[in-house]
């Protein structure tokens, strides 16, 4: 006997409004023209980056084996990013970027946790929690972000995130 479940996950920090996506590419940045957001005058901030990560998942059983396949990838929001063009420079963009990053990282993260990994047959709810940690972590990691960079203003702090983000992407590397 063999079962067949597949499920799908797209979590985001807002809602979407339009499915298209930009998803991480290490050879493509983003830029200006992608954030297509209505922009929000009364934010403490000049621009707001939507990401978050795809996740899918099929798993079967047969023979009381458990087979799991699984995809994952960050993505950017085009609808939900925006930005005020009066009062944003490349320091800012780079800081957006370093916002989609930190998707990235967590991505690489998920697919390390997910790698391998040996699965009862409560599969849904082990991938799920292996999942919700993750997010949890990459939200955390936004928010800090933003905090400690003062939304970029905070130079020092803001030169201390881009190294530490790229250095985590390095030694994620094998899982992207």
């Amino acid at each position: 006997m063999k079962l067949l479940f597949a499920f799908l996950f797209s979590f985001f920090l807002f809602p979407q409004h339009n499915s298209e996506k930009i998803f991480w590419n290490e050879n493509q940045k983003l830029s200006w023209e992608d954030f297509r957001g209505k922009p929000v005058p009364s934010a403490s901030f000049v621009a707001s980056t939507n990401t978050g990560i795809s996740f899918q998942y099929s798993y079967s059983i047969k023979n009381g084996d458990i087979n799991v396949e699984y995809s994952v990838e960050s993505f950017f929001n085009p609808e939900g990013s925006w930005y005020i063009p009066q009062r944003v420079n490349a320091h800012i963009l780079r800081h957006e970027q370093a916002h989609f990053d930190i998707s990235e990282l967590h991505a690489r993260m998920l697919r390390k946790n997910l790698y391998g990994k040996k699965f009862s047959k409560r599969i849904k709810s082990e991938i799920e929690s292996i999942y919700q940690e993750i997010e949890q972590k990459r939200r955390a990691m936004q928010t800090k972000f933003d905090a400690e960079s003062d939304h970029s203003r905070n130079q020092e702090k803001e030169a201390f995130w881009q190294q530490y983000i790229s250095q985590q992407l390095s030694e994620y590397e094998s899982w992207k």
